[in-house]
């Protein structure tokens, strides 16, 4: 199933999912906060909580809301995805921890002393185990009633195709969605489809559609095949039957169908094919993210900051910064900012030229600069003026793009977001002369799976392994 796919099940699905992950909102609530009062009673011995305590559970109990939210706890649930829910969730659960544990310190400091942080710890791990104990209970209990036939939505599906076989997939593995594709009809195809654990019976031809419906006591009709002409027929045949239709849209007709999500705008729906992220909150939660942290190590590097100028300095006349036109988020250009690395007049014969193994232009301490990345760092002066983004694609220079953009497909994508100083390319080490098709796969990768999440990924992964690359000249 291609990447994008999941996020139109996410629409398809929006009404049937709604009760179990509003169900699941109020079973995480009731287990963080049994999970508190089971912590309070192991370490107090008092079956009725004081209010200090009470105030930090209910901020516990909100930061988890929140940071649930913002860490995509609360997506469309499959019985497989467990594996995955489980990073999601314990990221989540340390944030909320972490940021109640520092609010309560710069209000009142002294109430971590004595048993508190025991309670605190204890509290952590009792409410990460029950949520996720009743996350699998819940599974296994949907798992049963689908088994024994409850809450069974019965479907057909009205064409044989690639998005056919997907959707009946992907319901046989949601017992979440309460949703049992019975079959297919199609006027083309005569046999089953048998593909692993999953099977879709031919039941007939759409002519025979009526009687297979009122036959099968069917709630709902999907059309899985592009053209309006079988739609209208479907009506037709239908037309005499209080059955649901609803018309399945066929991704895999798109090129670019790993970008296709489905979405709502003004209460308008649309099927986006290439979207940036970086739109409502989620923009401003990325400029928090950005200049907050670029002004933390901006602060806390300026003592490194300043002893490489003095290096700079030192080892060719010129100025310390070395100013650079590049293109940004929406073609925007801005100059970016590096540590000079190379004399002044280094470029003044060759005008812009690509970087490449050997070259022998920059200094001494210019190469050392760059063999570290530590040249990038003013970066972070870029990044609190709004230029750039701590993560995001690498900006290039305008000579650059205008070639680069006719030989590399979709490389004007990556201007849908800021421009970073580190990104998911360069931390899979697709960085300097490397092969653009490849670093603009991982770009885009970085665009359609943005998260605050993902971006502090990337960043751990720069600070472990990104500075020193052996693609760095």
């Amino acid at each position: 199933m291609p990447l994008g796919l999941g996020n139109i099940f996410n629409g398809l699905f929006k009404q049937y999912g709604h009760t179990v992950i509003l169900l699941l909102r109020f079973i995480d609530i009731a287990m963080l906060i049994g999970a508190a009062w089971v912590s309070h009673y192991l370490w107090l011995r008092e079956f009725v909580i004081d209010q200090d305590y009470r105030i930090v559970i209910a901020l516990g109990v909100l930061a988890a809301i929140i940071f649930f939210e913002i860490g995509q706890v609360y997506r469309p649930w499959r019985n497989d995805a467990m594996r995955g829910e489980i990073p999601r969730i314990i990221r989540a659960w340390v944030s909320a921890i972490g940021l109640v544990i520092s609010i309560v310190a710069l209000v009142r400091l002294q109430f971590w002393f004595g048993s508190s942080y025991r309670w605190i710890a204890t509290w952590w791990v009792l409410g990460l185990v029950s949520v996720l104990t009743a996350r699998g209970v819940l599974s296994q209990v949907l798992k049963w009633m689908r088994a024994h036939g409850w809450s069974q939505g019965r479907i057909i599906m009205v064409g044989l195709n690639r998005m056919a076989i997907a959707v009946g997939r992907q319901l046989s593995h949601s017992s979440w969605a309460g949703l049992q594709v019975i079959g297919y009809v199609d006027d083309q195809a005569a046999g089953p489809i048998n593909e692993g654990d999953f099977s879709l019976p031919h039941l007939g031809k759409v002519e025979d559609l009526a009687d297979i419906v009122s036959k099968e006591v069917i709630d709902e009709v999907w059309v899985a095949f592009p053209g309006e002409a079988l739609a209208e027929r479907v009506q037709h045949e239908l037309r005499h039957l209080p059955v649901s239709i609803r018309l399945v849209i066929d991704c895999f007709a798109f090129k670019q169908s790993k970008f296709l999500s489905l979405n709502t705008v003004a209460g308008i729906p649309t099927l986006d094919v290439s979207v940036s992220p970086l739109h409502g909150v989620n923009r401003y939660v990325k400029e928090i993210e950005d200049r907050l942290l670029a002004f933390i190590l901006l602060l806390l590097i300026s003592p490194l900051l300043l002893v490489i100028a003095i290096g700079v300095k030192l080892s060719s006349p010129g100025p310390v910064f070395y100013k650079q036109v590049r293109v940004g988020w929406n073609n925007r250009k801005f100059t970016m900012l590096k540590f000079r690395s190379m004399p002044v007049d280094a470029e003044a014969k060759t005008g812009a030229v690509w970087a490449k193994p050997g070259e022998n232009r920059a200094t001494r301490f210019g190469g050392f600069l760059r063999k570290t990345s530590l040249d990038e760092l003013p970066q972070l002066i870029n990044v609190l003026t709004g230029d750039m983004s701590l993560v995001g694609p690498r900006p290039e220079r305008p000579d650059f793009v205008e070639v680069f953009k006719d030989q590399v497909p979709n490389y004007m994508k990556k201007h849908m977001v800021k421009a970073g100083i580190t990104g998911w390319a360069q931390v899979n080490g697709w960085r300097g002369d490397t092969d653009l098709n490849r670093r603009i796969e991982h770009d885009l990768y970085y665009i359609q799976h943005w998260s605050v999440w993902f971006d502090l990924e990337i960043a751990l992964r720069t600070v472990l392994t990104g500075f020193i690359n052996k693609n760095a000249y």
